[in-house]
């Protein structure tokens, strides 16, 4: 089972998707800025942001830094159990009832607790880039806007969880649900599986935190195929690095 740090060093072994556009950007010395950083990437299910996640790590690999990456929920021993409880689908289990939007956030919670303190925390510490897939806008998006909870009591949950940790960005790829549908493996987990609807009120959450967060949140727009939504990916990133 990879923790965080290991998936680090190697488990993307050749060249990511988006590598191409990340090399022909141009001069990367901006990267440097991102040393100690907390770069978060949200997104709907079938985004592509984990694609974009590596693109960008393999790109600060080649500059020199130091980079962790993070997934959420998981990224260390306890996080994987975890994330193997809330992803797991049981519909086919006799009995078997759905799992409380409550339930779920605490554990995402629960999870995301262990990542900070673990991971997070001690790799800003090192002066190293922290690239999270997920944190805290995706319990918002999810288990808020579209799971029934209210934005106080997740941040309250939050607060317990995460302390002071905050993301220094949050880059939410935006696409419209057909496209995301049409990306996912046929082979749903238990969030995957819950529906356009369900998946359209998620969208609209990440939306909403943009709107409502300008200076953290950058939207994306990753319709395009990967070298294209990695080249806005980066020329947006670097415009909000440069006033840092």
């Amino acid at each position: 089972m990879s923790t965080a740090r290991e998936q680090s060093v190697g488990l993307f072994g050749g060249e990511a998707p988006g590598a191409a556009a990340a090399r022909a950007h141009g001069d990367v010395a901006w990267l440097s800025r991102l040393a100690g950083r907390f770069v978060v990437f949200e997104g709907p299910d079938g985004s592509g942001k984990s694609t974009q996640m590596q693109a960008l790590g393999a790109l600060c690999r080649r500059g020199g830094l130091k980079v962790v990456e993070a997934r959420d929920p998981g990224g260390t021993f306890i996080g994987e159990e975890i994330r193997e409880l809330l992803l797991k689908r049981r519909d086919h289990v006799p009995g078997a009832a759905e799992m409380a939007v409550r339930c779920e956030t605490m554990l995402f919670m629960a999870s995301r607790a262990q990542l900070v303190d673990e991971v997070i925390r001690p790799a800003r510490a090192r002066g190293e880039v922290v690239l999270g897939d997920r944190f805290v806008p995706s319990t918002l998006a999810y288990q808020g806007a579209a799971g029934g909870m209210t934005r106080a009591e997740i941040e309250a949950a939050a607060k317990v969880a995460c302390g002071e940790v905050r993301p220094d960005v949050v880059l939410v790829f935006d696409v419209d649900e057909a496209t995301a549908a049409r990306r996912l493996n046929p082979l749903l987990d238990r969030m995957e599986a819950k529906g356009a609807a369900f998946h359209k009120k998620v969208r609209e959450g990440y939306l909403a935190q943009a709107k409502e967060r300008p200076d953290e949140f950058l939207v994306i727009d990753a319709r395009g195929n990967a070298d294209e939504v990695t080249g806005l990916m980066l020329g947006r990133l670097r415009e909000r690095v440069a006033k840092w």
